[in-house]
């Protein structure tokens, strides 16, 4: 059997830029984050964990799937920082044994399984600690820790991402291509950009 991989969507903001909740936006007949859970699904032995915040009651009534966990976090408006805690803290008490997580977000409509087996081939591959998507000059979610990281995300604070851990430990960092993984709904003209 293959190892477990745990996938934890981070969907907790509330798309302050947008007006409308972007989790729910719609792209080819799905949601983004249906989109999200679709590619993170299609990665054999993975464990989903949704983190949801804003409009937790309206996401969570569009996630008709079994497949995943719903991870409330209540401090979500203190920033991504507490997403991430929340979503690891929820994925060490089901598996205290996990040896790798993979950070995402549910805003690039572009993600695909693909992206996913990529990170964890080079994981495999290279044996790095940090497997991070390559994109528009800069590395950015999707984003692959191994277990001895974990210490460190629970150590962010406020509106500090993997970035700041990715950042501090480059020599254990290496990554992987992410085609158009640069474009990501933040505003109502990406969304029509996207869709038009």
């Amino acid at each position: 059997m293959s190892e477990l991989t745990a996938i934890i969507i981070l969907a907790a903001g509330n798309s302050s830029r947008l007006g409308e909740p972007k989790q729910l936006l719609r792209y080819k007949n799905k949601t983004l984050l249906e989109n999200t859970i679709a590619a993170a699904s299609a990665v054999p032995n993975s464990i989903i964990i949704v983190v949801t915040g804003a409009n937790h009651e309206l996401i969570q009534k569009e996630l008709y799937t079994e497949s995943v966990i719903i991870c409330y976090n209540p401090d979500w408006e203190n920033g991504m920082s507490t997403s991430i805690n929340a979503g690891l803290k929820k994925l060490l008490t089901l598996h205290p044994d996990i040896q790798k997580c993979i950070f995402t977000v549910c805003d690039q409509p572009y993600l695909s399984g693909a992206v996913f087996e990529d990170l964890l081939k080079e994981y495999f591959k290279t044996k790095k600690g940090i497997i991070a998507s390559s994109y528009s000059q800069t590395l950015g979610t999707p984003v692959l820790f191994d277990k001895k990281y974990f210490d460190g995300l629970f150590e962010l604070k406020g509106q500090e991402g993997a970035k700041k851990i990715i950042t501090q430990f480059a020599e254990d960092t290496t990554s992987v291509l992410f085609d158009n993984g640069a474009i990501d709904i933040d505003t109502v003209e990406d969304y029509n950009n996207l869709i038009n």
